[in-house]
């Protein structure tokens, strides 16, 4: 029985050699697969072969994360999602931050890129698919608002607020301000999972709760543990190391070729995002909206909640200070999708128009980067 089963592990878990074999050859080579940077072919052919890798990592990790989930229960199941996510946004911003040139909009950009993809890309897709499968579906609202009741303002306190600070020069904080932005992201954010994983534990349950049984195989049970833990904590590494590697043709693309510096933060948005996407877009369409509710807006909690302190904490220590105040076009986008947000998740139930809308927004986004 053990020894069928870890043949089917390698084949669920292919991925896993090709990423090993990307790590190993960059460990034995250095820096030269990436070739020359300034041969538009070999650009993107690096840059197009490490998201992919960096990609599909991120997706296994968020698929044991998911596992363990599952097997432990709340609030273990959360907690072990989130952090995953969050470490690998903190990471994939922290290796482009260090790298190259100090570029101190990158951590806002990319804040701002994956509240964009997952308010507007995510939200959008989940709504019109689930709407034009099922009409019209309906979640709890009770939850929604505790989302967006959290979501609101730590959002505003750190992408708003710093553009009318007058303690320091332009949209940024002081280092007591800032202190005080991640305390209360992290204490709200902690007051918030608390009240999700046992207090009110109904307002983000769907109306399924069969689910919930956990069968008692010991032996078994424990084996899947520690597979799933293993391996999640194997592809995280991957992600550690070749986010790193990553930055150079992105800090190329930004700094050589002079695309807009937004660029890194999108490429980083959407490693962070499109997981978390995939696995919303699919409850959508399975008629499951309360859980695709819980994963995108449980997702942009997390990364205002916990992704903004630890990034605040990584820029003082490594000396790279950075800018959290958006400005201009995307001040604007920023609040615009606040307020869409707050019209569509105050009524309980979702159609297609609300998806059409919110990917309206996503497209002017996406737009204003180059145009605004």
């Amino acid at each position: 029985m053990r020894l069928s089963s870890v043949p089917s592990v390698f084949r669920v878990e292919w991925f896993l050699a090709l990423s090993l074999a990307t790590c190993v050859m960059f460990l034995i080579f250095g820096d030269k697969p990436l070739g020359r940077l300034d041969q538009p072919l070999q650009l993107g052919l690096a840059f197009a072969w490490l998201f992919f890798v960096i990609l599909g990592a991120a997706l296994a990790v968020v698929r044991h994360a998911d596992q363990l989930g599952e097997k432990l229960g709340e609030p273990y199941g959360t907690l072990i999602l989130t952090l995953s996510i969050t470490s690998i946004e903190v990471i994939s911003i922290t290796a482009i931050m260090l790298h190259g040139e100090n570029n101190p909009t990158l951590a806002r950009d990319t804040l701002f890129a994956v509240t964009m993809i997952i308010l507007n890309g995510m939200v959008g897709l989940s709504l019109l698919m689930g709407g034009w499968r099922h009409h019209e579906q309906h979640y709890n609202l009770q939850g929604a608002n505790a989302y967006l009741g959290v979501v609101i303002p730590l959002g505003v306190l750190a992408l708003v607020l710093p553009n009318f600070t007058v303690t320091t020069a332009g949209p940024t904080l002081s280092f007591a301000q800032e202190s005080f932005v991640a305390i209360i992201s992290v204490g709200l954010y902690v007051a918030f999972l608390a009240l999700q994983t046992r207090r009110h534990r109904a307002y983000f349950a769907g109306s399924v709760h069969g689910e919930d049984k956990h069968s008692v195989d010991d032996h078994s049970s424990s084996t899947r543990l520690l597979t799933h833990t293993v391996l999640l904590v194997a592809y995280m590494a991957q992600v550690v190391f070749l986010a790193e590697k990553l930055a150079q043709p992105v800090d190329y693309v930004v700094e050589t070729m002079k695309w807009p510096a937004a660029f890194a933060g999108l490429t980083m948005a959407i490693l962070v995002a499109t997981p978390e996407a995939i696995g919303a877009v699919r409850a959508a369409r399975a008629n499951h909206m309360q859980r695709s509710v819980n994963i995108f807006l449980g997702s942009v909690l997390s990364t205002i909640g916990l992704t903004i302190p630890l990034i605040l904490m990584i820029s003082h220590l490594t000396r790279h200070p950075i800018v959290l105040g958006l400005e201009h076009t995307d001040l604007l986008l920023f609040m615009l999708t606040l307020a869409l947000c707050l019209v569509t998740f105050s009524s309980g139930h979702t159609n297609v128009l609300q998806g059409a809308v919110h990917l309206m927004l996503f497209v002017a986004y996406l737009f204003f980067i180059f145009q605004g």
